[in-house]
């Protein structure tokens, strides 16, 4: 039995511009390229129609069916990894496995496992950079502690962004192991199909040239919606700062932000349940579940707060500007902790990536690092008049009849209600 290479396909659902797949490629030994719909994620999920399982299937039938023109293809498994890899070890002869890596929590102790277990095989295995510029320790301050302030992490970003060359690499298809097998479908691993349509990600100047005019305006829906492909990895993170380096600082920004909530999820494991900021642990939630139950379904009488939590539900997205407004909304107009909105969240966002929406959460709750202090509190009507003043957005979600809703909470009393929570919890 001839030696083979393993590239185990993650958060990078691409052919072209993936590191871990160009080195595997350039190894000198036949690929065996291989997914697998990992039930440790799955079985979490109680909603068989889960848009976002629906489009990483689909993500991988395209990357299949662009192997098959060069006759080889994806072998794709359903279930636990290690599991699947101690099968793949009895199959093949391996040399190394190749994989990009991955920066939560859960998944830096999967690979560990998995190492761990190829070890023992003398199974060597490879972990490359793929999803970030730069990784958790390559941006630190003078004293090697990790930044926990944006400004001063994104000027560090840029400078040193400047003085590398960002590669991209090209997919060398000879190379490849040849196989004939087919991807299993979404019902063989419990799954429906949603609807949902995967088109090929891709770069559009008018959007990036004028982002910084117009993102913040929900029914201009200026946005990239580049959120998904980003977290599952159907387009090239290079290839986007490459991009927004010619086109957009402020796209960079947000690129950068990514990164910047990545390094801090990886530094400071303990986000993912707790307050960056400890001292919001003593802040008393109300947590009342009729109230968030109507935040939910976009029945609070607030139309801007309203129309974003329909859109949600109805679509797996949000725009960024409204996501802060009901955040906002529901962690100091009513006083319920963050963690339910970033649950909630979590279940419906198609672009759910858990450290961005964790330091988002606690940006709006003021309790993340480099958060808007706790006295910042959106007034709900200001930013209607602000960023929809012709209603335009909320027309669009919400019937004729929302301005006949009645508020569950009124501003003027919610504001000084949180401002003296807050203060009772932080003194």
């Amino acid at each position: 039995m001839k030696k083979i290479n393993i590239f185990w396909f993650r958060r990078d659902l691409r052919l072209e511009d993936n590191c871990g797949l160009y080195n595997a490629l350039k190894s000198g030994l036949k690929v065996l390229p291989v997914f697998i719909f990992d039930t440790d994620i799955l079985d979490r999920l109680s909603d068989k129609n889960d848009k976002r399982v629906d489009y990483i299937h689909q993500a991988i039938m395209k990357i299949n069916d662009e192997l098959k023109e060069h006759k080889t293809a994806l072998k794709v498994f359903h279930g636990k990894p290690l599991a699947i890899f101690k099968q793949l070890s009895e199959d093949f002869e391996i040399d190394t496995v190749f994989c990009n890596r991955d920066y939560e929590p859960q998944a830096i102790q999967r690979d560990q496992t998995i190492s761990e277990f190829l070890n023992e095989k003398n199974i060597q295995f490879s972990d490359h950079r793929d999803q970030v510029v730069f990784e958790p320790n390559d941006i630190l301050k003078s004293d090697h502690s990790p930044y926990t302030v944006f400004t001063p992490y994104s000027k560090k970003w840029k400078e040193k962004v400047n003085t590398i060359e960002i590669e991209n690499f090209p997919v060398d298809f000879s190379n490849f192991l040849n196989l004939k097998t087919d991807v299993i479908s979404l019902q063989e691993i419990g799954f429906a199909d949603t609807g949902i349509e995967y088109t090929k990600p891709s770069l559009d100047a008018k959007i990036i040239d004028s982002y910084h005019q117009n993102r913040d305006y929900p029914a201009l829906d200026h946005t990239t919606h580049l959120g998904i492909a980003l977290r599952f990895g159907t387009i090239s993170l290079r290839k986007c700062v490459q991009f927004a380096q010619k086109h957009s600082e402020t796209w960079l920004n947000e690129l950068i932000w990514r990164e910047f909530f990545m390094q801090i999820l990886f530094h400071f494991p303990y986000v993912v349940n707790d307050c960056f900021k400890k001292k919001y642990e003593n802040i008393e939630w109300r947590n009342d579940e009729n109230e968030f139950k109507l935040w939910c379904e976009g029945k609070t009488g607030y139309p801007i707060v309203d129309a974003g939590m329909r859109e949600l539900n109805q679509t797996g997205f949000m725009h960024n500007r409204v996501r802060m407004i009901v955040a906002s909304f529901l962690t100091k107009h009513l006083l319920i902790d963050w963690r339910w909105g970033e649950a909630y969240f979590a279940e419906k966002l198609l672009d759910y990536d858990l450290s961005a929406n964790n330091g988002n959460w606690q940006w709006a709750a003021g309790c993340g690092c480099d958060a808007a202090p706790y006295f910042r509190i959106f007034n709900p009507e200001e930013q209607t008049k602000k960023f929809d003043k012709d209603l335009k957005y909320i027309k669009k979600w919400l019937s004729e009849d929302f301005v006949l809703s009645r508020p569950i909470v009124d501003h003027k009393y919610a504001r000084e209600r949180a401002l003296k929570t807050y203060k009772k919890g932080l003194s």
